[in-house]
């Protein structure tokens, strides 16, 4: 929307509005937070003049003191927040208080259960911000102006939550001398106790005390002539306002900690883990870095810029330094202070930087160690924390396998699959446990891919791993393909498809097997040869196979080529897989097969059924299902002698 000089009322976004609905209703319970999370806002404004006024000096306007004032009004019974920080210009105030400009909303209020204590969560993980105020106030309203701006410039945003208008803004705008914004909440009736300074000194020391810029109140004195505590003009600060992150750690109790990430992550969760050092030497940092509770909305956007604050020498530089974290890392929160950076780093130097890359493997190693020393912990309560993590952020960190060369064992180490041990979806085998189970004489990582875990648990691939007890990995998140592509071993252990061409089952298959295969190999070479003939551009061989005990057949890859699996998935993304035909593999032993070695008649018809059933088996799709369930009828009726 384009900047003009007339007042406007406009209706708000639908999701503000629902988002505003379940807010009040849901949070309400908690509803301290919104202080919290105002004042966030009012910091993270401070935060960005400051990083502006390292190129434009003059954004400051003759006010370098940054800070946030909170006033109260008990007669006109309202609330007042105050920052003098970059502010916003008229645009900016419809986007940042009329949009949710959040990837992720349609999957967040499909998520939404009705049940209050559960959805106050989920809007927790979505991130409240500025829409909290309802929770207290009837009716807000912003007076605003931003840096740089002309004192004419200013924009008052207005809106009540009660009445014919509620879901309805007014924005105007008004002559406004101070830079940055003013929030007043219009309390609801029964928030009184808000109008009280120890009330609010209480709530900035439980939900704010670490934020950098110093917060203020006006001081209250107790009055000998009146006998009552009075109000005076002077202002004091209330908070400690210093970096928690440059504090020794001794001196830093866990619920700093939470509270800390609560303000950085913009969560109303508490972490899962957290890791805090100091880094000396040639690079000088501190970090603290946190993995969150619960997966963000936006988990999937591989080009979202999360955050992962970079200061330098405590001042704020940026909230989303992309460079400080792998992608396969994004879930990370936390902030990262060096000594060594320059003030005025921007985007284009951290993309060069030699220091910023010793940094990020730094940080790369300390959250991954964290992980590490969850999952292999003696506490039972730190690896339930690391299966809470597996089952939020598992998926991404398997991008990591081949993203991160250097790290691809420590990462290996961390990942888990569901296995034909327990025959469940649930992803709790590690590659080490694997090993350590492995039978007497087997010197490989079996696994199969699917489309869904029931398709690999089912997969005709896995009856000899079945027969023989061999425990095979069961993975079905498409991502698995692409760890599988670049994890070839493990512990020097070779990890191996049972779905791909010359399966060798080394020690674990005995002579008489071996001497069996050939002889069976002999014995349908006519077969095999007919199939082929009868198949003709649809498979690349008939081969006769031990891997099976029920199927009458299978489809494999041939030991070189691309999985089927990984084929249907780069079509479905739209990419052209390089063109391979499977191998069709068929059980001597089958009945089906036994009676397709003296079939004359119908012996096009019985060959193509096969291979259309172990297409289907094997998960994939038909090309004409149509002629398949027609070739199956006419089978049928021949078979019954009509």
């Amino acid at each position: 929307m384009s900047e003009t000089a007339t007042a406007q009322t406009l209706n708000f976004q639908a999701e503000v509005k629902q988002l505003l609905h379940l807010m009040i209703h849901s949070l309400y319970s908690n509803r301290e937070i919104f202080l919290r999370e105002l004042i966030s806002n009012a910091s993270d404004a401070c935060d960005k003049l400051r990083f502006e006024a390292l190129d434009k000096a003059e954004l400051f306007e003759g006010d370098g003191e940054l800070k946030i004032r909170i006033d109260f009004d008990k007669d006109a019974r309202t609330l007042t927040i105050t920052d003098n920080g970059i502010g916003m210009s008229r645009d900016e105030v419809v986007t940042n208080l009329g949009t949710i400009a959040k990837s992720g909303t349609k999957e967040f209020f499909g998520k939404l259960t009705g049940d209050q204590q559960k959805d106050a969560h989920l809007i927790g993980q979505f991130g409240v911000g500025f829409y909290s105020a309802f929770i207290v106030a009837d009716k807000v309203t912003v007076h605003t102006r931003r840096a740089g701006l002309a004192a004419s410039e200013g924009v008052r945003w207005e809106c009540a939550m009660s009445g014919d208008t509620a879901g309805e803004y007014s924005i105007e705008p008004v002559e406004r001398a101070e830079r940055g914004t003013r929030i007043t909440l219009h309390l609801r009736e029964d928030q009184d106790d808000l109008l009280s300074t120890w009330k609010l000194k209480s709530l900035v020391s439980k939900y704010s005390d670490h934020i950098v810029q110093p917060i203020q109140m006006k001081k209250e004195e107790w009055d000998e002539e009146k006998k009552e505590q009075v109000v005076r003009d002077e202002y004091e600060t209330v908070n400690q306002a210093s970096a928690l992150w440059a504090k020794p750690k001794n001196e830093i109790s866990d619920d700093d900690y939470k509270a800390f990430y609560k303000h950085v992550g913009h969560d109303y969760d508490e972490p899962l883990a957290w890791t805090h050092s100091r880094v000396e030497g040639r690079q000088e940092y501190t970090q603290l870095l946190y993995v969150p509770a619960h997966a963000p909305f936006d988990l999937w956007d591989r080009n979202a810029r999360h955050g992962v604050k970079l200061y330098v020498k405590r001042v704020f530089i940026m909230d989303d330094a992309e460079k400080l974290m792998p992608t396969y890392l994004r879930f990370v929160r936390g902030v990262v202070d060096s000594n060594n950076l320059p003030l005025n780093v921007s985007r284009e130097i951290l993309q060069e930087s030699k220091d910023i890359d010793a940094i990020r493997q730094g940080c790369t190693k300390k959250v991954l160690s964290l992980l590490e020393s969850l999952a292999t912990s003696e506490d039972e309560a730190e690896r339930a924390k690391y299966a809470t993590f597996w089952k939020e952020f598992g998926k991404v960190l398997k991008e990591g396998v081949g993203e991160d060369f250097a790290n691809k064992d420590k990462i290996a180490g961390l990942l888990r699959f569901a296995s034909t041990k327990a025959d469940t979806p649930d992803e709790v085998v590690s590659l080490a446990d694997y090993i350590g189970r492995m039978k007497e004489g087997q010197d490989k990582i079996y696994y199969v891919t699917a489309e869904t875990f029931n398709a690999a648990k089912n997969s005709p691939h896995l009856e000899v791993f079945r027969k023989k007890g061999i425990e095979v990995l069961l993975l079905s998140d498409r991502v698995d393909e692409w760890v599988t592509g670049n994890l070839t071993e493990f512990d020097g252990k070779p990890l191996v498809s049972v779905a791909k061409g010359g399966l060798d089952l080394g020690a674990l298959e005995d002579e008489a097997e071996k001497q069996e295969a050939e002889k069976a190999a002999d014995e349908y070479k006519e077969l095999l040869d007919k199939m082929k003939a009868s198949l003709g551009e649809r498979v690349k061989d008939v081969k006769v196979t031990l891997r099976l005990t029920d199927s009458p057949a299978c489809l494999v890859a041939d030991e070189h080529d691309l999985g089927m699996n990984l084929a249907r998935i780069l079509k479905a993304a739209g990419q052209n897989a390089p063109a391979s035909k499977p191998i069709l593999e068929i059980n001597p032993s089958h009945p089906a097969v036994l009676r397709l070695k003296y079939e004359e008649k119908n012996f096009d018809d019985w060959a193509a059924v096969l291979f259309d059933q172990a297409l289907l088996a094997e998960g994939g799709t038909l090309d004409d299902p149509a002629t398949f369930v027609k070739r199956v009828n006419q089978l049928m009726l021949a078979m019954s002698g009509n």
